[in-house]
């Protein structure tokens, strides 16, 4: 028997071949890896002392699925379609074989992890491993039985929910629903796989009666079919709007799921095709491996980042309360400082509060919560109490006189190395850093309302911040579960500049007589989950105003705030924290304020401007024009310079569609010279806040795109 493969480890234990794959990082089921597991199983499979064969994972994954990079390069679907049918026949090898196969899941089973695992004899899975098929997550459907196989395990609707949703379950609640057959301790998990392929050998159990193609138990009839299609259907409608996967997963169950399971597997591989080669997948295919490589910069490459077991809140607020929830979940000693013992007694209550949400799911007890912050969780009023920290972040008034005076009383207390981190959204790092003997050691560390949910932390580097301060940033990010994307200071650093930007066009569009809610219809429609006028009142009517009055006074006449913005301020309607903005929230739901109707009205009439028609495409592309060059203008002034991180940016930040790949994808897709074109038509209409950047004006010269080719 062969022992000299590079990703497989084969043993024998009394007459049961043991594959262990080893194809570091995750078991990814990349072109040589599998080649050698057809190797290993056909070996084995042709060895008179094989009488059963396990295979089993290492680390934290069984088989992590596909190499997506791979199917990344495929462009056209008739290249991609024989590829799909060769790993099926692989597939069907293993569930056809001559000798029965476990499946013995020590790790994660995902997407064509848990498709192999399928076509096994027998499925046990360590205890709190999860399983699942999700594909749609990144613009495809499973390609090798997934859409085929689980209904026949699982049954048609629970098969829909997991596949059309993309969402993993654990491994017990896979045992419940019937993709698991058995639930081991993962200590004893080989062991009970040895039991599981004796059963087989001593003829307890027939591994070609357990094919699964062969199961027909738990599909639905001919008019239960159709119900339970049509309602997927509906619900994928209400959700999966800009996306083509849900839609192709549902029809190759819809089609499929027949008594010839190898057409079946045909028309799952032709829909995974369309899939493959769409402009979707292929935007949700670069996010997933953005995300991955965010933060993983030139500068901070092998620097080895500082330790961070405790860390120190300034502050118990909204966002304070919500980087505290993150700090705990993720295990580490938090301490809480804020001005008195009220305060500090309000802070620990919001804390909890942060928590409502999983209590609710049952995703953690009440008596979870209690012992996390009894174990974790020390509060304070003395900033001396901070010296143990190896991390402040501090989330006090956006006040820099009060900011730099925390900061300079704590430089003197705490150790050289500790780490400060300002949740500043729009005060320059580097002035807050100014008044520090080293300014080397502060970072700006920007969460997102509500942090303990939103994805993104963008990391600020002032013009001091160390590579060593940066990479411990970094690092930290990623301990907390968020996306890390680094850019460097200047006003409003890169997402709330973005997104005045992007949003902050629609004033001028008001004071043209074009109706808000036309506004809000046209975004909605583009795929982002709210309008400018909703987003103003949640964010708060006063606080934008003052972002884009500092953006006025820092970047000139581009940014001169519109008419509008100016009446809105003067009423004191802010939005939902004053009852009324752009809507009045007095009543059952929100509906447009005649207050600030009226005083628009008035406006308008004074001024003798006559109703303008904008279709909701001119309404769209007015605003992405202007945020594409905006961001432009960002990256000459060295803010970012990595198109794929501002993209993750405004996706995770501002919920830009990511079926659209990001402000900068959509920018190529719709072509830079044609938006340089329609900028230069928009400043000649509207003035010099289209003023087309530099790069994009050389970019529509030569070709380049901001993703290259």
């Amino acid at each position: 028997m062969r022992s000299d493969y590079r990703t497989i480890k084969v043993e024998l234990n009394q007459g049961v071949a043991i594959l262990r794959l080893n194809n570091p990082p995750v078991n990814q089921l990349s072109k040589p890896f599998v080649e050698e597991m057809k190797d290993a199983l056909t070996a084995v499979f042709g060895d008179h002392e094989v009488k059963a064969v396990i295979l089993t994972g290492t680390e934290k994954n069984f088989i992590a699925g596909a190499d997506i990079t791979e199917i990344q390069q495929f462009k056209d679907r008739n290249a991609i379609l024989p590829f799909v049918m060769e790993n099926n026949r692989f597939i069907n090898s293993i569930e056809q074989g001559p000798k029965p196969v476990i499946a013995a899941l020590n790790g994660n089973c995902l997407g064509g992890g848990l498709e192999i695992a399928m076509s096994c004899h027998y499925r046990i899975a360590a205890q709190g491993i999860q399983v699942g098929q999700p594909e749609v997550q990144i613009g495809l459907i499973p390609g090798a039985g997934g859409t085929q196989r689980l209904p026949r395990l699982v049954g048609l609707p629970d098969a829909l929910k997991m596949i059309v949703a993309g969402q993993p379950i654990s491994a017990e609640e896979g045992l419940q629903k019937g993709c698991i057959d058995e639930v081991a301790d993962p200590e004893f998990l080989l062991e009970k796989a040895l039991v599981a392929a004796r059963r087989f050998i001593s003829g307890e159990l027939n591994h070609r009666d357990r094919m699964t193609r062969l199961r027909k138990d738990r599909l639905p009839n001919f008019v239960t079919k159709k119900m339970i299609v049509s309602y997927a259907k509906d619900e994928a409608a209400k959700k999966g709007k800009g996306y083509i996967a849900p839609f192709k997963a549902i029809e190759a169950m819809e089609r499929g799921l027949s008594d010839d399971f190898d057409a079946d597997l045909r028309v799952e591989a032709e829909l995974f095709s369309d899939c493959a080669v769409s402009d979707v997948a292929k935007n949700l295919i670069g996010i997933f491996l953005n995300t991955r490589a965010a933060g993983k910069l030139p500068r901070i490459k092998g620097k080895e980042p500082q330790k961070i077991k405790t860390v120190a809140m300034l502050g118990g607020g909204a966002m304070g309360s919500g980087i505290c929830n993150l700090l705990l979940s993720n295990r580490f000693h938090t301490i809480l400082w804020d001005i008195n013992d009220e305060a500090i007694q309000k802070g620990v209550s919001a804390i909890r509060k942060t928590f409502d949400y999983p209590i609710k799911k049952g995703k953690m007890s009440k008596e979870d919560l209690d012992r996390m912050i009894k174990e974790r969780l020390i509060t304070t009023v003395s900033l001396e109490e901070l010296g143990r920290a190896d991390l402040i972040i501090e989330a006090v008034l956006e006040d820099m006189k009060i900011k730099q005076g925390i900061w300079k009383q704590l430089e003197g207390i705490c150790r050289p190395e500790v780490i400060f981190g300002t949740n500043t959204s729009a005060l320059p790092i580097t002035e807050m850093a100014s008044v520090l003997k080293d300014p080397s050691r502060m970072i700006g560390l920007h969460f997102f309302n509500p942090a303990e949910r939103m994805q993104l932390l963008e990391i600020i580097c002032g013009k001091e911040t160390s590579d060593q301060t940066l990479a411990t940033g970094v690092a930290f990010g990623r301990a907390i579960r968020k996306v890390p994307i680094v850019v460097n200071d200047g006003p409003g650093f890169y997402v709330s500049r973005q997104l005045g930007a992007l949003m902050g066009e629609s004033t001028f569009m008001v004071g043209e007589e074009v109706e808000p809610t036309l506004i809000e219809e046209a975004i909605l429609d583009f795929g982002l989950p709210m309008g400018p006028a909703t987003l103003g009142d949640l964010t708060g009517l006063d606080i934008n105003y003052h972002v884009i009055k500092n953006f006025e006074k820092s970047l000139g006449e581009r940014w001169e705030i519109s008419p509008i913005y100016e009446i809105i301020y003067q009423t004191g309607c802010y939005g939902r924290k004053t009852g009324a903005g752009w809507y009045d929230y007095s009543g059952d739901k929100p509906v447009p304020n005649p207050k600030l109707q009226e005083k628009i009205k008035q406006y308008l009439k004074e001024k003798g401007i006559k109703p303008k028609k904008l279709s909701p495409r001119e309404i769209v592309d007015r605003m992405l024009a202007r945020a594409i060059n905006e961001a432009a203008f960002m990256i000459e002034e060295g803010i970012c310079d990595r198109p794929q991180d501002m993209d993750l940016a405004v996706i995770y930040g501002l919920g830009f569609p990511p079926y659209r790949g990001g402000i900068l994808r959509y920018a190529d897709a719709w072509g830079i010279r044609n938006v340089y074109e329609h900028l230069l038509k928009l400043e000649q209409e509207y003035g010099v806040r289209f003023k087309p950047a530099s790069l994009l004006k050389e970019m529509a010269g030569s070709g380049r795109t901001f993703y290259g080719s």
